[in-house]
């Protein structure tokens, strides 16, 4: 794989345009004003994504002529006219969805997908799609074939571009990070919101699962691990979208979220965990950030107490087999779900390798599921002693492109892969939320994410932490000097 020159802190971010630097709170309170229309937000977005997808790579599919004709008629929602992405594994009607997989030719859908559906009914207005690594699968979102071989090249990380933009949800993290729009969709089933949030510096919260609006074939999952949401660049967009998303649907079995606009009042008691299942140690760097953020939060009147990972030995290795399940699944029923061009062969290592495993483990099924399932007991008892838990988001530094090349060995890019993601799995199989915020800076000028999570139910309680530190400590800007 050849890279262009690696630059650092590419963004589009200009006072010269309708943008601006608001985030999409502040660009839809522009448009109900007045201030600007939604076609002179959408035009800048998409000067901006010209702009900055030869560098970052992030865009899977434009659709930029329907997104102007949107814009001259924009609806009425919350963020009426405020322009955004959706992540190219969500059905967006007349869109292909590729799944970051240059296996098959995509049919344009034919209609919008739940999750769509429910982001365009706040006023969003959709520039295309955004690209994720193979599937899903990926902490980075990097191809076996390039863009002149018939793939896409990688998804690059704005703050340097040597670096990955983490995964599944990179494309739109790269655009969010780099100032082409405020807010985009991003979903999560093993970190994919979380750990390209941390990546870029931008704020990631996984909801509960059932939270937000999905499309069916998530939905339909033996077990529901993926969850849907957005990254942003502040708190108050991401508190904003899920108001908005329980204002089109509100699950009953879960307690509001509501509209939260700040800090709460009362103080929780916070379990901190640094190292992970097993011998797998995080990296000096990363938990030096946690525990400043574990500082911080005591300097706020929370109590802080560090245990142990509550998690069981096996989590990884039950956590692994599902994952396998669902590659042996994709992979063996490619041509039905995605079309008579699906061609396995043109999968890369790292799904092929998934697929070979699931099948060896497919015995193993059942107990997997049951074990997986009852997490959420186990997180459920956890939680009736501490009201939250602080982690890293990833156990090392963001990796630099190359180091998960789906090129490699499966066993090499597992390895690492197991590695780097040793946190963020866990909140999928319990259903519990968790957020990412961009609370440190490595010595390479790199974000640092730090993750607080809670039992089902309470995003309300993540976001208004979440406030807190944010007022506190400040998140850096790509356009510091």
């Amino acid at each position: 794989m050849t890279l262009p020159p690696a630059r650092s802190r590419v963004h589009a971010f200009t006072s010269d345009d309708a943008l601006g630097d608001h985030d999409a709170v502040g660009l839809a309170e522009e448009v109900r004003a007045g201030r600007i229309s939604a076609a002179e937000a959408v035009d800048a977005a998409i000067v901006r994504t010209e702009k900055l997808q030869p560098e970052l790579n992030g865009l899977a599919c434009a659709d930029f002529d329907r997104a102007r004709a949107r814009a001259a008629r924009p609806g009425t929602g919350f963020f009426a006219g405020v322009p955004t992405f959706v992540k190219d594994n969500s059905d967006v009607q007349g869109l292909p969805t590729q799944q970051g997989c240059s296996a098959y030719v995509g049919a344009p859908a034919a209609e919008d997908g739940d999750y769509a559906r429910m982001l365009f009914s706040q006023g969003l207005i959709g520039l295309g799609k955004t690209q994720l690594s193979e599937f899903g699968f990926s902490a980075s979102a990097e191809f076996a074939r390039s863009t002149s071989e018939g793939g896409a090249d990688p998804v690059r990380n704005p703050w340097n571009t040597a670096y990955s933009s983490g995964a599944s949800s990179a494309g739109s993290a790269a655009f969010v990070a780099g100032g082409a729009v405020p807010i985009a969709h991003a979903n999560d089933g093993g970190g994919s919101i979380r750990i390209p949030a941390g990546c870029t510096g931008l704020v990631g919260l996984k909801p509960t699962r059932g939270r937000v609006p999905q499309d069916k074939m998530l939905r339909e999952q033996p077990l529901r691990i993926v969850a849907d949401g957005v990254v942003t660049r502040t708190v108050r967009d991401t508190a904003a979208f899920l108001r908005e998303s329980e204002k089109h649907h509100r699950n009953l079995k879960l307690p509001p979220i509501g509209d939260v606009r700040g800090p709460g009042t009362k103080r929780l008691k916070i379990a901190l965990v640094i190292d992970s299942i097993g011998d797998l140690r995080t990296d000096p760097e990363v938990a030096e950030a946690v525990r400043a953020a574990a500082k911080q939060l005591e300097s706020l009147g929370h109590h802080i107490e560090e245990i142990d990972v509550p998690a069981p030995e096996y989590f990884l290795d039950d956590f692994l087999a599902y994952w396998s399940f669902l590659a042996t699944f994709l992979l063996g029923t490619g041509k039905h779900t995605f079309g008579p061009s699906f061609d396995r062969t043109l999968t890369d290592n790292l799904s092929k390798g998934l697929a070979r495993h699931g099948l060896r483990n497919a015995w193993k099924l059942p107990l997997t599921l049951s074990r997986l399932g009852a997490s959420k007991h186990v997180s459920a008892k956890f939680f009736r002693t501490y009201d939250a838990v602080l982690t890293p988001v990833l156990a090392l530094p963001t990796p630099e492109l190359g180091w998960l090349d789906p090129t490699q060995p499966y066993e090499v890019i597992i390895e690492r892969l197991i590695q780097l993601v040793n946190f963020t799995p866990l909140q999928n199989a319990t259903g519990d939320p968790a957020i990412s915020l961009p609370l440190a800076m490595g010595h390479n000028q790199m974000p640092i994410g730090v993750q607080l999570a809670t039992v089902q139910g309470h995003e309300a309680r993540l976001l208004e932490v979440a406030y807190e530190l944010e007022e506190a400590v400040g998140f850096a800007s790509i356009t510091d000097a």
